[in-house]
């Protein structure tokens, strides 16, 4: 049943900068029967990105590539509930290149937004990985950097444009960037989008968008704010739930019940464990993520910060600097419970417990990805109690409880006292936990809705909802 918000609308000409577009001389669905699928086989993708896949390493699909994969490929508008580490990059990221491998076209043909800077210099790495051998081109824009090079690059015409929303408006309203025949959009992390206070940015780009495209909405969790923006968007969606608030069973996750004035010497102790090579700890604020990094660093120890307050340069050399391997630790805020994907992570380390009990389970995600085993302590204060009975409550299971050290000491400064909580408090689903050009300024949900004809792109969507459509429109 087609949205409530929903409007017709004509078949649009086509674009007068599209490239000539062959036609395949065969369907993929008659290609795909005359084998039995295995492995990424069962889509039956090009070559060409069959090729990348296996170089990267990709086996078998994750279940939420295998559950959207195929209706994303059928044109449909897709709605998936999973967490960050799942897999859901590639789920979107391999039927958006089959398509354009089988219409090409001057771009953007496709938008992806995504909350924070980091996420989206994520999904285009990946992007550009299974794009390796064709010609697609994929620009990254995101603010705290200059605009210069995104404009010259957005004026290649690359098929794919992956930003925040607070530097696609910037570019959309300066009229460096046209959305006008965006086939496909794609929204990732909505709820985490929502938390930032993105959605009033979200709501005019999607102003600028064409009525007739495709629309994929990926969320870790589905509050009131973003289930009302997907009734409005999405058309008869393909609805994948995987999504979970408990920790995944490969994560060993406990808790220390603490004073305020020994979490320091208790990350001392945790981090000198055999097991813990590489560590992320997340505080509450972005000045206590700075000072704790530098204490460690006079300690010895290859600590960097990553926290919000620091420029792009800086936050590129923290990151590139921990997945290389130069730093063991990575303090941060909650700037990096989402999206940010590094192999082999130890321990996560809740110096300060999260704002909500949603983010706990993001924040020890960092660990215990791709199948390997993770550890996660959260330090726990007196004051946390109603932190950790809503988290319980949510997990349906207590957190275990690991005994202090013995002779564990106070701290007798540094950061052993309370600090204020400005900035870094306990907050609502609406509050801005970033006013930077990251992504947005604040807002209220909201959104164009249409009915889809999939015409655009010399017929690439046409003809996609059935395997003989497929067929018929040369597949």
């Amino acid at each position: 049943m087609t949205s409530a918000f929903a409007q017709s609308n004509p078949v649009r000409p086509t674009s007068p900068h599209t490239r000539n577009r062959p036609t395949k001389g065969h369907a993929r669905s008659e290609r795909a029967e005359t084998r039995r699928p295995s492995g990424f086989d069962r889509f039956d993708l090009d070559p060409r990105l069959a090729r990348a896949l296996a170089e990267a390493g990709y086996d078998e699909p994750r279940p939420i590539q295998v559950e959207t994969i195929p209706a994303c490929l059928d044109g449909r508008d897709v709605m998936g509930l999973a967490q960050t580490g799942t897999g859901k990059t590639a789920a979107f990221a391999l039927p958006i290149l089959q398509g354009l491998l089988e219409e090409p076209g001057d771009g953007p043909l496709v938008l992806v937004l995504a909350p924070t800077r980091e996420l989206a210099r994520q999904i285009e790495n990946e992007i550009r990985t299974l794009a390796r051998y064709t010609e697609i081109e994929t620009v990254c824009v995101f603010g705290g950097v200059s605009a210069a090079s995104q404009t010259k690059a957005l004026r290649r015409r690359p098929e794919i444009v992956v930003g925040c929303p607070g530097r696609v408006l910037d570019l959309l309203q300066q009229r460096e960037l046209d959305l006008s025949w965006v086939d496909t959009l794609v929204l990732d992390e909505a709820d985490h989008m929502f938390d930032m206070g993105f959605f009033r940015d979200v709501r005019k780009i999607l102003a600028a968008l064409p009525k007739d495209r495709q629309n994929l909405l990926f969320s870790a969790t589905m509050p009131k704010e973003v289930r009302s923006l997907a009734d409005q968007i999405l058309n008869d969606p393909h609805v994948v739930e995987l999504a979970h608030t408990k920790p995944s069973e490969r994560i060993d996750h406990f808790l220390y019940t603490v004073d305020e004035g020994r979490k320091r010497a208790l990350l001392d102790h945790v981090l000198a464990q055999e097991d813990c090579r590489t560590a992320i700890v997340f505080t509450r604020t972005k000045h206590r993520a700075k000072r704790l990094a530098q204490q460690l660093e006079k300690q010895g120890r290859s600590a960097v910060a990553l926290q919000g307050n620091m420029s792009q340069s800086q936050r590129d050399r923290a990151m590139e600097g921990f997945r290389a391997g130069r730093f063991e630790i990575l303090v941060a805020t909650d700037i990096a419970a989402r999206g940010l994907d590094v192999a082999g992570i130890d321990y996560v380390v809740n110096y300060d417990v999260p704002n909500t009990p949603e983010t706990y389970t993001h924040r020890i995600g960092r660990t215990g990805r791709s199948e390997a085993t993770g550890r996660a302590c959260t330090f726990v204060t007196g004051e946390d109690r109603a932190w950790l009975r809503d988290t319980e409550r949510i997990l349906g299971a207590p957190i275990p409880s690991e005994t202090l050290p013995e002779g564990l000491p106070t701290a007798a400064a540094g950061l052993g006292g309370r600090e204020p909580r400005t900035g870094g408090g306990r907050r609502s689903g609406g509050a801005r936990g970033a006013s930077s050009r990251d992504g947005s300024r604040g807002g209220a949900s909201g959104g164009a809705a249409s009915t889809r004809n999939r015409s655009r792109r010399g017929g690439r969507r046409s003809g996609r909802g059935s395997a003989s459509g497929r067929a018929s429109a040369g597949r």
